[in-house]
């Protein structure tokens, strides 16, 4: 990859990122974001922390250079620091680190009304911390903060502040969107300037999401030939974050002659990875790493696909580690039925195929959300036939009292066999649970372990609203976790339906 073709990512998750509301990253999570975002994911850099936090931000830091410094990634690790007389500097020499991002002001205002210092005064307090630096081997770069409000206000004070600090041997000037009010025309126009006055200058864009142009900025920057882009994993960051990973990756990819280095198919790792660490879950449709985004739900968009890849477009699954699934509701067609019965391995006349699409759009209508798992039960429902569902409850009764543990007691048809359980627990299906493990143990087989539980009920639903349960098991017989949903107005009975599903999965035939 020649350089002239080459867009540096620095990935700011683990600074900027943790400025998101209710995130606080442990010294260890930390370590391991970074482990995986520079090993796996292959970004090129990586601001890690900012500098005089906390002592646990300093452990984090060392931790994270310590690694960095044995797998021969040093250069790759940057902390923001500020102009604080050398502090800053000191705190990451302590930690071990190479470079710091300085914090300066980029806009007048900022600088006449925040610090109530003239752009001389300021400028004078930047370059001693530059030249510290310097004497302790820290590279230097430097943010302007408020570029985008500074370049439309006070252009000369942006432009005087740029030229000074060119004589310090500065690697890389960045310039943020800190408060997302850039748009493409706009930043077109500024970096313009700014590329034209500083042709050989390696400047970065930084953006915000606030109006929901981080991605479209960033995209615009590359096109106006800044050098390096600053994202987040899954755009978190303070108010509407950052631009995403996921999302500029892709676009560079796709829609500008540059390329980066970073490794398409580990988006979805790390984005599943900060997602459990910082307890903030992505929206199903987000971009490429979403849970819906690979999945047509339009019968034509199936049919379409299946004649010749109509629908597709140069985001493939493939690309990201993903699969295409074609969803199974009221909108389905005979193409998506039979894109997922070839998934599962099953083959229909056109007779039956039509009634078991006739069936899925009847419980589509339901609100019923239906998974190629379903499929073997809605067959056998079509044909009037339940020789594929051997494993049912017969009855069961779950008991709740204010002042004692629920109970459960249940009777389960096992292949024809007639089991009993009964059991207490700390919830109502917590004592289901126990009481059918203890009913399976008597033949001598142990249910799967249930590793994931969500209800979800439609927004403004009256109490008789369907409710549906997803459940995911995890088995030693079958190779991957597996889902299994059960839909009903009541919450009890839809995860008691869901859980039938399972023993049909599991054990369907076992004598």
């Amino acid at each position: 990859m020649q350089k002239k073709n080459y867009i540096e990512i620095m990935d700011t998750t683990l600074r900027d990122g943790e400025q998101t509301p209710g995130v606080s990253f442990t010294a260890v999570e930390k370590k391991q974001i970074a482990r995986i975002l520079l090993a796996k994911v292959k970004v090129d850099r990586l601001e890690i922390a900012s500098a005089r936090v906390s002592e646990g931000e300093l452990d984090a830091a060392k931790s994270i250079i310590e690694w960095a410094e044995k797998n021969s990634k040093p250069e790759k690790i940057e902390v923001l620091g500020f102009v604080d007389g050398g502090k800053s500097v000191d705190w990451i020499k302590e930690a071990g680190g190479k470079t710091i991002n300085l914090l300066a002001k980029g806009s007048e205002a900022h600088c006449r009304t925040q610090l109530r210092k003239t752009p001389e005064q300021h400028f004078s307090d930047v370059f001693k911390v530059i030249e510290y630096a310097k004497k302790q081997e820290i590279n230097v770069n430097v943010y302007l903060e408020d570029w985008s409000n500074g370049i439309k206000d006070s252009f000369d004070y942006v432009h005087k502040f740029t030229t000074q600090l060119l004589d310090f041997d500065i690697k890389r000037i960045m310039l943020p969107d800190t408060l997302g009010i850039c748009n493409p025309k706009y930043l077109k126009t500024y970096l313009g300037w700014m590329l034209t006055a500083f042709p050989d200058v390696h400047f970065d864009f930084h953006g915000h999401n606030d109006y929901g142009l981080g991605a479209a900025n960033s995209l615009q920057s590359v096109q106006c030939g800044v050098k390096g882009l600053h994202v987040t994993v899954n755009s978190l960051g303070e108010r509407a974050g950052n631009p995403s990973l996921c999302e500029v990756i892709p676009i560079i990819n796709d829609m500008t002659d540059f390329k980066t280095h970073v490794k398409e198919k580990e988006l979805g790792h790390i984005s599943e990875l900060v997602q459990s660490f910082s307890g903030k879950k992505l929206a199903a449709n987000a971009p490429i790493v979403g849970r819906d985004v690979f999945t047509q739900t339009c019968g034509v968009h199936a049919d379409g696909d299946k004649k010749g890849n109509l629908y597709a477009n140069p985001l493939l699954p493939q690309r990201f580690g993903r699969t295409r699934v074609y969803a199974l509701g009221k909108l389905s067609g005979k193409a998506s039925i039979d894109k997922n019965l070839e998934n599962i391995g099953l083959e229909l006349d056109r007779e039956v195929r039509d009634k078991v699409l006739a069936e899925v759009i009847r419980l589509g209508d339901k609100k019923k959300k239906i998974t190629p798992s379903d499929l073997p039960f809605i067959i056998s429902y079509v044909l009037n036939s339940q020789t594929d569902k051997n494993v049912k409850f017969v009855e069961y009764e779950i008991k709740t009292h204010k002042k004692s543990l629920p109970s459960a007691s249940l009777k389960l048809d096992f292949n024809g066999k007639i089991l009993d359980g009964v059991s207490k627990g700390d919830g109502g299906y917590d004592a289901f649970m126990k009481a059918l493990r203890k009913a399976l143990k008597s033949v001598g087989v142990q249910a799967p372990k249930l590793i994931g539980y969500e209800v979800q009920i439609p927004p403004g639903g009256k109490t008789d609203a369907l409710v549906e349960t997803t459940i995911t098991w995890e088995s030693s017989d079958i190779p991957s976790p597996f889902t299994t949903i059960g839909v009903d107005s009541d919450q009890m009975e839809a995860a008691i339906e869901a859980t039938e599903k399972m023993l049909n999965i599991c054990f369907n035939g076992i004598p």
